[in-house]
């Protein structure tokens, strides 16, 4: 007897559908980094969709704070921005690693052997981890993945409500897409300081020509008929660079995101 099949099941276009999606996609072409090549495989509709929204997107503002700002910035700043968000992904990996306990813990409880499965494909891809934090956040992705169908077993057993499910499930998204916004915005940070270390070094430049050219505009209207004009500002001689300024570097206190 033939199989009989009772719906249609997906067959890949669920990965599709996600990894076609143009705001999913980070610019990663300042990123020259070498990479360390890991294959995803991610089952939950979360950790496909943080991990297509989020990795790549982490991993360039990070390459841009760690590579690209240290040859502008002072190294305490980069590392200090490094060390808040060492210490966040540790806070956030402690509270994954103490979820997936719980869940065991209740599924040992409960007499439940089996775990809930995807009918969806996984997904799996080949990525470029270009960092160890990079490597830490790949790895709590996969968590998030991991930590997802023992919530939805212990809802389908009625050992945990609908809203206890969903109030978790929220939560440790939560969690995985702030590192991501954080990252974002300490990559925003330090470029407004390059910014500003790029503005500092053109002021010399500018206040070098600036007097010459008042003196040369002097010397050819200053004297008129063997008189000269005492509106002229005498200013300084004329190829006499001014005193350079001293900018003292300014050190940066780090808050980490909540």
């Amino acid at each position: 007897m033939s199989k009989i099949q009772l719906a249609v099941m997906d067959t890949g276009e669920a990965n599709r559908r996600i990894l076609n999606k143009d705001e999913y996609r980070a610019d990663f072409r300042r990123v020259e980094a070498a990479s360390l090549k890991r294959k995803t495989r991610l089952a939950s509709a979360e950790g496909k969709r943080i991990f297509a929204r989020c990795f790549y997107s982490f991993q360039a503002s990070l390459y841009f704070v760690s590579a690209l700002g240290r040859t502008k910035v002072p190294h305490e700043y980069v590392e200090q921005i490094e060390q808040a968000v060492r210490n966040k992904m540790e806070e956030g990996t402690k509270e994954l690693n103490q979820a997936i306990d719980g869940a065991e813990l209740l599924f040992k409880n409960h007499s439940i052997e089996t775990v809930a499965t995807y009918d969806t494909v996984p997904l799996e891809v080949e990525v470029g981890i270009t960092s160890a934090l990079g490597r830490r956040y790949f790895e709590l992705i996969h968590k998030l993945d991991q930590l997802m169908p023992l919530l939805q077993t212990l809802e389908i057993e009625e050992v945990i409500t609908e809203k206890q499910v969903e109030q978790q499930r929220s939560r440790f998204k939560r969690i995985v897409l702030a590192m991501s916004s954080m990252m974002r915005n300490f990559a925003m940070g330090c470029r407004r300081r390059m910014n500003e270390v790029d503005a500092r070094k053109d002021e010399p430049d500018a206040r070098r020509t600036r007097p010459t050219a008042d003196s040369g505009a002097a010397a050819g209207t200053g004297e008129v008929d063997g008189e000269t004009d005492e509106s002229a500002d005498p200013g300084l001689p004329v190829g006499q660079d001014p005193p350079a300024e001293l900018v003292a570097g300014e050190s940066v206190e780090i808050a980490a995101a909540s």
